[in-house]
Formats: structure tokens, sequence, C-alpha cells
């Protein structure tokens, strides 16, 4: 029997060419799709500039700014923007009781790899230079923003900054071979990938990189050891399943502190989409939400 909720959702992907046809009419579907919604009830949205690029701080109220999420909308670093992921983000920082600054950062073909690692990175510098501590920010993202989260960590480590105190990675993208088994075991199941959009995607981000580097797919990283605590969260019906397996066990056995939920029948990024709809999207947030308190407290 398939789950309710997914159904629903695969109803409404089915038509809204989001990871279909030209990058701008992928770009158009996203935003079309988040329609600029303004944050939830209860947080504050102020427009900034984070390391060169523009961002927006969402700031649950009672909430101040003394601890920060940076995070990092997905989109297959050629789509994506501070609209579409503003809701999620929203969430997350009232989950987490903490302040979250998206970011805009630049997005292939016109910018290509590396410019998305080279903004997060500076995004994240920014933070501490205006005085929050690293052991008081943390990294999240979702798809190819969960691949950059962790490009980004290595990106830092390998500049000798202090890095932050946690990170989150929701279905991460964190090989851009597209060569894991799920592509093929799972792609009846998966409502919004396919090997075919994501090698288009890898092409026109990587403009003719190595797939394999490692701030472009850190999953080939020779060094993951020194990361700080690692939640990664994925749905077992996704064709990325074996990207977020894979990190966490590489992750894993250089000696960090990981911790990976594959949760059942779900698809990719599932916490994008209502509770009413998924209820799983609810129980995840709340789970990211007191990790994410957890670390930064310490």
């Amino acid at each position: 029997m398939s789950h309710a909720g997914v159904d629903i959702v695969k109803a409404l992907l089915a038509d809204a060419g989001l990871l279909t046809g030209p990058i701008d009419d992928q770009r158009a579907a996203m935003d079309a799709a988040s329609a600029g919604a303004p944050p939830p009830d209860g947080v504050t949205l102020e427009a900034v500039t984070l390391g060169g690029r523009g961002a927006e701080w969402l700031t649950p109220d009672g909430i101040g700014r003394d601890a920060a999420v940076l995070y990092l909308h997905g989109g297959g670093y050629c789509s994506g923007s501070l609209n579409s992921h503003r809701d999620l983000a929203a969430r997350i920082g009232i989950a987490s009781r903490c302040a979250v600054v998206t970011l805009d950062y630049r997005l292939g073909p016109e910018d290509p790899f590396p410019a998305a690692v080279t903004d997060a990175a500076a995004a994240y510098r920014q933070l501490v230079a205006e005085g929050i501590p690293a052991d008081r920010i943390a990294i999240a993202g979702d798809s190819a923003g969960g691949g950059l989260t962790v490009a980004t960590l290595l990106a830092l480590r390998a500049e000798g900054t202090s890095l932050p105190a946690a990170a989150v990675c929701l279905s991460p993208w964190v090989d851009l071979t597209q060569s894991a088994a799920s592509y093929q075991r799972l792609a009846d199941l998966d409502a919004m990938l396919s090997k075919e959009n994501l090698d288009f995607l890898a092409d026109a981000y990587l403009a003719g990189a190595d797939p394999r580097t490692e701030l472009a797919s850190p999953l080939f990283a020779e060094d993951l050891s020194g990361l700080p605590p690692l939640r990664i969260e994925v749905g077992a019906h996704e064709v990325l399943l074996d990207d977020a397996t894979g990190l966490a066990e590489r992750a894993g056995a250089a000696g960090n502190d990981v911790t990976l939920t594959v949760w059942p029948e779900m698809i990719h990024v599932f916490q994008a989409f209502p509770g009413v709809i998924l209820p799983e999207t609810d129980e995840s947030v709340a789970g990211i939400g007191d990790f994410l308190a957890g670390q930064l407290s310490r």
C-alpha cells in the first residue's frame, strides 16, 4: 500500500516542471511554486548582504542573533533562491529556536563551480567576523545545498578556518558523477529526480571541471576527518539515497559524529512539503531543530 501523502505530492509534482526542461524554465517553476511566500507567523525577515551576496535573516520572535544557522538552498546548483526555501529555512529556525540566514549563492551555468563554494565560505567567514563564534554557528542545506554544506566544511578546513558547531544535510547530492546504484534501483519511485536531469545540471554547474573533485563531490574527498557533528536525512524512495548513506558511512569511518536517518517511503527533500500532507515533515524538522539546539547551546 502506497503512502497517501506521497501520492498527493507526486500528483502535485507531475506538472510542476521543477526539474525538467531548460534551466530558465526550472528556475521559473521553482519560483512559481514558492510564489515569494512570506516566512511563517512569528518569524521576522531582514534582507542583508552576506559574503558579497544577497541573504535573508529569518529570526523567530524572542530569539537573538548570538547563534545562527547558515542555510544553503537546493536546486541542482542551477536554480533555487531565497524565495524558494524561505519557508523550510524558517521552520528549521522555529524548531531550533535559532536565527537562520539563507544565502543567494551564485548559480551555474552563469557562475560555475566553484562559485557556490566560494560564496558559502565567504558568508560563513562574515558571520564569524561580525561576532558570532564558530561554535555558535551551524551550516545546513538540502539536495545540492546539502552537498554544498559538506564542500564548505572542507573548504574552510583547508584554509584553516575554525569549523562550525554542526552541520545538517537533507537529501545531500554529494556525488556529481551520478554513478550510484540507487539511480537504477529507485528510478521508478523517485517523483522528482532522475539521473538524466542531474547529469544535465552537473554538466551545467561543473563547466568541464572534474566531477570527482572533492569540493564538487565531497563523497570522494580523500580525507573527511575533523568535521563537526553531522546529521543526514534522506528518503528511502529517492535516487540520492546512496549519496546520503555513502556520505554517512565515509564520514563516520573518518571518526566523525554522524547521525543518519532514512525515512521509509519518503521522497526527495520531503521536509519542504506541508506537514498536513506528509506528517513525517514535522517529525523530521522537529528532530533537526533539537539537534541544532543541542549543538549550538554547548
